[in-house]
């Protein structure tokens, strides 16, 4: 298997314990499910920063609890709200303003670096940290999905290592540990929960709320991968992933929906084998099993019991009434340009959607249309891949 994710731990340099962590994206779900872990395990880590976005107030009091000589937003609307929850007789240096996440993401000070930033805004931070030959533990897919060329290119020219946080593409990692040749490999298969909506038709889908959309029946998430996991285009953004982390073609890997969540993907092999990884859906395991590679914690999640769960059942996607699966695979396979439409345009019309501004519907059909009008350009240069994002979403915010 042609990948920069290696699934020997012996192959990889990992930094001893206690290692130094940078958050980026502290403040979001991920984040919280970091904290825990460090929580519980204190003498493996040292928080060395943390990034919170524009939530000044709740970075405010991690940093208070963790004691950071590091912190960073993005504005000054932020960093104001920052200082003002900020106690006393402590003071870590602030940066403020995206390129305070680069700046976090290649810091000497950092052993490991979290990227966990919603969206296409984690793209310049990861890939500065695959530059700097960082162990980045990965939680921020669009990273991949916007250039996955330049960061596959970046960890083979600086010794960077990718360990993946999507429990997903953790389960995908633990599953291929240990194997043989690539021939042995026959697929990958991402499981899907179906979101809230799962079994419903388009003439239903056409009325649901907001509120609806955010209900996710397994999984507690932000509001952004709550949406994107009610479309299916999550799977679809993570098929992606998957095809980028382990330099594979699209037609060797699968999504199958499982509405239990607990089998989280599968491993398929030439002999017929399929080893899946299971447990409860808590995103504490995949960020514990990165965090601590290639050693296991105990974390505070209950354990799997299968006999209470019952029957765990299987079904194909229904690429009718969620097409976003169906529109990432072609994006994929259209060339390098067109994933990054795929995205800013989701990103766009998700936003709108949480908005009220446009039905849960019209997702999928803007992501068409924007794929539709894209003729293929070259995004070989990070430049070229943030000035396409940005011309996209220009564009699609136009047409609302």
């Amino acid at each position: 298997m042609k990948t920069y994710i290696s699934a020997w731990p012996a192959s990889v340099d990992c930094p001893p314990f206690p290692r130094s962590i940078a958050i980026l994206g502290a403040t979001g779900s991920i984040g919280d499910s970091a904290l825990k872990v460090i929580a519980k395990h204190p003498e493996r880590f040292t928080v060395t920063a943390l990034a919170g976005g524009r939530n000044g107030k709740k970075l405010a009091e991690l940093c208070a609890r963790f004691k950071p000589a590091y912190a960073a937003v993005l504005d000054d609307k932020a960093r104001k709200e920052f200082l003002d929850n900020l106690p006393g007789g402590y003071a870590p240096k602030l940066l403020v303003g995206p390129q305070a996440y680069v700046d976090l993401a290649i810091m000497d000070e950092a052993d490991m670096i979290l990227s966990s930033i919603v969206g296409a805004a984690g793209f310049e931070p990861t890939l500065a940290a695959a530059r700097a030959g960082k162990m980045i533990a990965l939680a921020n897919k669009e990273s991949l999905v916007l250039g996955g060329h330049l960061i596959r290119a970046a960890c083979k020219a600086s010794g960077a290592v990718i360990l993946p946080v999507d429990s997903e593409h953790n389960a995908l990692f633990q599953g291929l540990a240990g194997h043989g040749s690539d021939d042995e490999l026959k697929r990958l298969i991402l499981t899907a929960s179906g979101g809230p909506f799962r079994g419903k038709d388009l003439a239903y889908l056409k009325n649901v709320t907001r509120d609806q959309a955010l209900a996710h029946p397994n999984w507690d998430m932000g509001a952004k991968i709550s949406i994107d996991s009610a479309t299916l285009m999550n799977k679809g953004l993570e098929l992606i992933e998957a095809c980028h982390l382990y330099g594979l073609p699209p037609d060797m890997v699968d999504a199958v929906v499982h509405p239990q969540s607990i089998v989280h993907s599968l491993v398929e092999y030439v002999d017929g084998s399929q080893l899946a990884h299971m447990g409860n859906p808590d995103m504490q395991v995949p960020i514990a099993h990165c965090l601590c590679f290639p050693e296991r914690v105990t974390v505070d999640v209950p354990q799997l019991n299968l006999a209470s769960v019952g029957t765990l059942t299987f079904e194909e996607p229904d690429l009718e009434a969620f097409p976003c699966l169906r529109l990432a695979q072609e994006a994929f396979a259209a060339g390098q340009s067109h994933p990054i439409v795929l995205n800013a345009v989701n990103e766009i019309a998700v936003d709108a959607f949480l908005k009220e501004r446009i039905g849960f519907t019209d997702i999928p059909a803007m992501i068409e249309a924007g794929l539709d009008r894209h003729v293929q350009v070259d995004v070989s240069t990070p430049e070229a891949v943030l000035a396409l994002d940005g011309e996209v979403r220009r564009e699609t915010q136009a047409r609302l």
